[in-house]
């Protein structure tokens, strides 16, 4: 009964103290029946074979209980106790020469497997390479003694009685081999179990510096975002062209140089954030959430917020260069009525204060009356320039022009002469007026010249500032329009001559009179300061006016031409490349639903897809070339497109970012299947049921459309409580951000996961409970001891402390580390 306590580790029925046969006969009873009770059965075996002594029967006994509590529980992948001791046997001597396993008697005469078996867990007790096989005696002894003192195996066998006798006793040397194994297990489980937490580390460790690439490169793309915003929110304007053209420059340098790198960062940082997920799920770790502020919806929305002050920024520089253009035209109109206005008033006022009727003559006074009247026709007539002046005077300070104050200081002054010019004519008149009544003489001839010769005058004067008006036009349309009013006007000129000879027949009349009657004449008319000469000069430049007039026309018609053929140009392509996008981008959807073939398939399909779409880049380039031309040549519409380059830059960047991501789905589908061994039929069946139920052909399926598909395939969520909170817990899973859609990707890893094995929260906390000795926290030497440095030291430092009752100095709390690890719980 002892014996049974010892080696059972149970207590067993108090004995009786009488040292009568009764008594014995009873107490072996009592041990036969705890025997019996752990399944051993007994063949012939009885209580008074004992008691008297039967040697077999007492041997026999003995044997069943080693066989029953040091061997039976021995098992090696599921054989028999015999069978995976000797298993056990062989696996741990394979690599040792002169040791060949093959049995319980023979195979251990030399002593060599002992000694192996003892070297390969405690190499530091044998030195196996100075045994030699011829001396089996010495072989035997060494192992026996090591295991005595040791490994608290006691000498069970005779080195002699092993070597001189021709077949050992197989149960004998079973007995004793089964004490190695029990020694060595706890070291094999410690092994198993320190592997097993290498590896959950491991996966641990390389996560995190996943987490830490994507949290890098977010930060680097959104540093760049907000460093670029400012610069295109800066919306001062320039006082130049010039300035607003090196603008302008700066702006398609940043979209040529600057943009398209971090565009290829944006898509790559999506791409990596899926491929964090995925693997991520596939080693049962909770979804990664960025930093505030880094997650994948916040670097769209930046770059979102980016792409509309870009497009803000394009549209103010084009204003701001027609609005300068237009300044330009006017500030130059203006200066050039002004000069034209303060030539004509240049001693105007000198002569408005003249008091020469005072001495003049009848004659002289009534000349100077008329010469009066023709002066203020003719300024009624500058009136208009007047007004005109004043008026882009206005429309310069509405648009902020640069040099307004320059511009309102000379208005200002042309206005002011102006009212003194009318305050002076009115005081003249009034004088020669009162001086007439008392001269009267008239020179009919004279006054009509005066009369006709002034508005002539006058015409031809506004006819030259015409002829050098200067004309700012964008279409082919426009240009025509002023080659039209052009034309008429020079449909005039036979009637203007008509005119000016008919003026000139005035004054030779006049002087032919004077010249029939010996009439001498006092000088140039009396009525006017507009000679013939002053006419025919004129006259003269209106013509050569004509022709410079009709070659600045001219050529901005040809260039309007050359815009027209830019923009037909640019319009040819951009109607070509615009619908390639379009097609591409709808195509890449057919071919990401139907996914025919295998995925490796697939996925080569996609890569020469993609680079059908890189081979397609010089046409965008060349498109880029022409929108360059046309910007540079101030070309602000074009009627022949409805595509705009900002248009083909915005889904060009779609169509790259949309086939990555596409490449990019299909990888982590590849990468989920060969983690979950998933087979190619399984994973198109679940692609055939998800594209069964995802009616719009998104790519991704709501909760109704969802439920409908797990219904489908088996799953219980129906409408009623059960069903919902069942329906609750998976959605959970396959959309932890609560996006309210499962993409495929989610419902991939969500099959996969329901029909698949990984690691778990409690098997690591048993791996290391086995580290810890059983115990509920564990030692940084026994994590030193057990694991490699660096995953020892990653343990050490996330371990919380141990807070038990039976908590030591130094105790570490593995059991919320391992929750963590699985985010059941805070590290």
């Amino acid at each position: 009964m002892l014996l049974l306590e010892v080696i059972s580790g149970e207590r067993l029925p108090k004995p009786e103290r009488g040292k009568m046969r009764v008594h014995k006969i009873n107490n072996v009873n009592k041990a036969l029946d705890f025997i019996a009770s752990k399944g051993v059965k007994l063949v012939s075996i009885g209580a008074e074979e004992i008691v008297d002594g039967n040697a077999k029967m007492t041997l026999g006994m003995i044997w069943t209980i080693i066989l029953r509590f040091a061997i039976q529980d021995i098992s090696v992948e599921e054989t028999s106790a015999k069978e995976g001791l000797l298993l056990w046997c062989q696996r741990k001597t394979a690599p040792y020469k002169n040791v060949n396993v093959q049995n319980f008697h023979i195979s251990w005469k030399d002593g060599l497997a002992f000694n192996a078996l003892i070297h390969r867990h405690r190499p530091e007790l044998i030195e196996y390479d100075k045994l030699r096989k011829d001396d089996p005696v010495t072989n035997l002894n060494n192992a026996f003694e090591v295991a005595e003192k040791y490994l608290d195996i006691p000498k069970m066998l005779d080195a002699e009685d092993i070597v001189n006798t021709a077949r050992p006793d197989e149960k004998a040397i079973m007995t004793y081999v089964s004490s190695f194994y029990h020694a060595f297990s706890g070291a094999q489980k410690a092994e198993t179990a320190a592997n097993r937490i290498c590896k959950v580390l491991a996966v641990n460790q390389e996560n995190e510096h996943l987490m830490e690439d994507y949290e890098k490169l977010a930060s680097d793309l959104l540093e760049w975002i907000q460093r670029t915003i400012p610069w295109l929110e800066n919306r001062v304007p320039q006082k130049t062209m010039q300035e607003m053209q090196q603008k302008l420059e700066d702006f398609r340098d940043y979209r040529r140089v600057h943009k398209p790198p971090k565009v290829q960062e944006k898509c790559q940082l999506e791409i990596n954030f899926n491929t964090l997920q995925t693997k991520l799920r596939l080693s049962n770790r909770p979804a990664f959430m960025p930093s505030e502020g880094k997650m994948v919806s916040d670097i769209n929305n930046n770059w979102q917020y980016l792409e509309q002050a870009e497009k803000g920024y394009e549209e103010w520089l084009l204003n701001e260069i027609r609005r300068l253009e237009r300044l330009d035209h006017l500030a130059e109109k203006f200066r050039q009525k002004a000069s034209i206005h303060e030539s004509w008033t240049e001693g105007k006022e000198t002569m408005l204060r003249q008091k020469d009727y005072e001495t003049a003559t009848l004659s002289d006074i009534k000349a100077l009356i008329r010469k009066h009247e023709a002066f203020e026709s003719d300024l009624a007539a500058h009136q208009d320039r007047v007004e005109q002046i004043a008026a882009i005077a206005q429309e310069l300070n509405e648009l902020d022009y640069y040099d307004s104050p320059s511009v309102n200081a000379r208005c200002q002054k042309i206005c002011d002469q102006w009212d003194s010019l009318g305050s002076l004519t009115h005081t003249r008149r009034e004088a020669l007026e009162k001086t007439e009544k008392q001269l009267e003489t008239i020179d009919q001839l004279h006054l009509e010249y005066a009369k006709r010769a002034a508005p002539f005058n006058n015409w031809m004067e506004s006819a030259m500032e015409d002829l050098q008006d200067m004309f700012i036009v964008h279409t082919i349309e426009e240009i025509e329009g002023l080659i039209a009013a052009h034309d008429q006007f020079k449909s005039t000129l036979p009637d203007a001559d008509k005119e000016r000879e008919a003026i000139l027949g005035i004054q030779s009349e006049a002087q032919r009179i004077a010249d029939y009657n010996n009439i001498k004449l006092s000088g140039n008319n009396p009525y006017t300061s507009v000679t013939p000469q002053i006419i025919n000069s004129k006259w003269e430049r209106v013509q050569q006016l004509v022709p410079k007039r009709d070659h600045a026309l001219q050529d901005e018609q040809s260039k309007q031409q050359s815009n027209e053929h830019l923009r037909r140009q640019f319009a040819s392509q951009a109607n070509i490349v615009g619908p390639w996008i379009q097609t591409k981008m709808e195509e890449i959807g057919r071919i990401s639903i139907e996914m025919n073939g295998t995925l490796e398939d697939q996925l080569n399909h996609l890569k020469q897809y993609e680079q059908s779409i890189v081979d397609y880049k010089p046409n965008i380039d060349l498109l880029e070339q022409q929108h360059q031309l046309i910007q540079e040549a101030l070309i602000f519409d074009n009627k022949h497109t409805n595509y705009t380059m900002e248009h083909i830059r915005v889904g060009w960047e779609q169509l790259l970012t949309t086939i990555a991501r596409t490449i990019n789905e299909v990888e982590n589908q590849i990468l989920t299947r060969d983690a979950k061994g998933i087979s190619q039929e399984q994973m198109q069946e679940f692609r055939a049921s998800f594209n069964h139920f995802d009616k719009d052909h998104g790519g991704s399926l709501g909760p109704e459309e969802f439920k409908a598909c797990l219904i489908s395939l088996g799953y219980d969520v129906e409408n009623d409580r059960q069903g919902d909170a069942e329906f609750n817990r998976i959605m959970s899973v396959v959309d932890p951000n609560n996006c309210g859609i499962v993409t495929f990707q989610g419902f991939i890893d969500f099959m996969s996961r329901e029909t698949t094995d990984t690691d778990t929260a409690d098997q690591v906390i048993a791996s290391f409970k086995v580290l810890a000795g059983d115990k509920n926290y564990i030692t940084a030497e026994e994590l030193r001891r057990e694991l490699p440095p660096d995953q020892a030291e990653y343990c050490i430092a996330r371990m919380a402390p141990f807070q038990g009752p039976d908590a030591i100095p130094g105790a570490l709390d593995y059991k919320s580390f391992s929750t963590a690890l699985y985010g059941e719980s805070d590290l």
